[in-house]
């Protein structure tokens, strides 16, 4: 909205300084210092409020040290961050680009998923919360508008590069004369299926190959094999998020750490200039990511105020579904998806390990008739609880754990 107003008063009237607003990195840095400050000034009310109501976390009794010091703990603290990231967007981003629209659907639908779960836990008195299933399908359902939405609407769209025939000599390499094909843009946007693949030298790849198959068009049928990738990270990811959030502050500052990443991914995406020097696809109007994404790391950090160890507040499935959605569906938009391995390592190795404790606690119980675990209990966070590590610690060095992956995410632009 200010955006809006800026704009019109610095083309009207010429207004000093209002031009700023222009500049994606200006309000980027406003979106971050604005949620940093409601979910530090809100959030103190609505733990306030949430006491007031008696909106407690009932907690299960899993033999875990200090478990039971966090009987009552207000929950529904995601209402916190999702008002840190919506109304920063709402006063600093476009709210005309599809982007931004994307992201802002797909945190209010997980918001309030997760809140009716939430609200079934605390109010109706059931542990078990939301059933599976109708969890599932309110994220397939998500994942499918974000499918549509990117592979049909026509403001999606991406630079190509064509790569020239000819060979260049680029230097000598161990004694011998280095030749490469150098990337030339095509003139205009098209849609494209392409993504980015780590690791691999011009590393991009079409969805639609895959369907090459078929025939002369294949291209237009890429939808068959995009759109359920799509619903699968983001249902992937939402859950990630939602396993993780087992201990004071683990999920949150995963996320912060995610989201920064996201934030230097989205702004290399959205600029022709570094575009071009890191040799990646551009892609137009991805830039308003960064504003929307800085708001979610401020969001994030500022909740840390009242959810490091010992948490004053829980997030519930409010903040934890809406936050694994936001990073499957930034990390699509810009095409980085497939560094979702990496860049949310911390949430994929807490969601193999409770696959793996499953599946081999099942099959060890059919084959010799009593089940046998592979971790003390899973998810992994809870793994080194058992094993005596205070959860502060715990927290702490999953956070460098994911740093460190953030870090090998960024180099991936180079490394290949």
């Amino acid at each position: 909205m200010l955006y809006y107003l800026f704009d019109f008063l610095n083309n009207q009237y010429d207004l000093p300084g209002a031009g700023v607003f222009r500049y994606i990195s200006f309000r980027a840095a406003m979106a971050l210092i604005t949620s940093l400050i409601i979910s530090m000034l809100f959030g103190k009310r609505l733990i306030e409020f949430l006491r007031k109501k008696q909106v407690g976390e009932t907690i299960r009794d899993l033999g875990l040290e200090g478990q039971t010091k966090k009987q009552g703990t207000p929950t529904m603290g995601g209402f916190i961050i999702l008002a840190a990231i919506i109304v920063p967007t709402l006063l600093f981003a476009k709210l005309h680009n599809v982007y931004i629209i994307l992201m802002l659907v797909s945190t209010v639908w997980l918001g309030l998923i997760g809140f009716l779960d939430d609200y079934i836990k605390v109010f109706k008195k059931n542990k078990e919360g939301l059933h599976g299933r109708f969890k599932i399908i309110g994220q397939v359902g998500i994942g499918l508008i974000v499918g549509v939405t990117l592979f049909f609407h026509p403001e999606v769209t991406m630079k190509n590069k064509l790569y020239s025939p000819h060979k260049y000599d680029i230097g000598e390499e161990n004694g011998r004369s280095a030749m490469s094909s150098v990337p030339i843009y095509a003139k205009g946007t098209q849609k494209s299926m392409k993504t980015t693949i780590p690791f691999v030298k011009n590393n991009e790849f079409d969805y639609a190959i895959l369907l090459k198959w078929i025939g002369k068009g294949y291209k237009k049928w890429a939808w068959i094999i995009f759109i359920p990738l799509v619903i699968f990270i983001v249902t992937a990811v939402s859950n990630g998020a939602n396993i993780t959030d087992g201990i004071d502050g683990l999920a949150t500052g995963s996320s912060a750490i995610i989201g920064a990443t996201l934030v230097v991914l989205a702004y290399v995406s959205g600029h022709t200039i570094f575009a071009d020097y890191l040799n990646i696809m551009y892609i137009p109007n991805s830039g308003e990511l960064v504003v929307y994404m800085s708001a979610f790391v401020g969001a994030c950090v500022g909740f840390m105020w009242y959810n490091t160890y010992p948490a004053q507040v829980f997030m519930g499935d409010t903040g934890s579904l809406a936050l694994g959605g936001i990073i499957a569906v930034c990390a699509i938009s810009i095409r980085k998806e497939l560094l979702i391995p990496i860049m949310c390592g911390i949430f994929l190795i807490e969601n193999l390990s409770v696959m793996i404790q499953v599946s081999y606690f099942k099959y060890t119980k059919k084959k010799y008739g009593e089940g046998r675990r592979v971790f003390k209990m899973s998810p992994l966070h809870h793994h080194y609880q058992k094993a005596g590590m205070h959860e502060a610690k715990i927290v702490s060095r999953f956070w460098i754990v994911g740093v460190a992956l953030a870090i090998l995410t960024i180099v991936t632009l180079k490394l290949r």
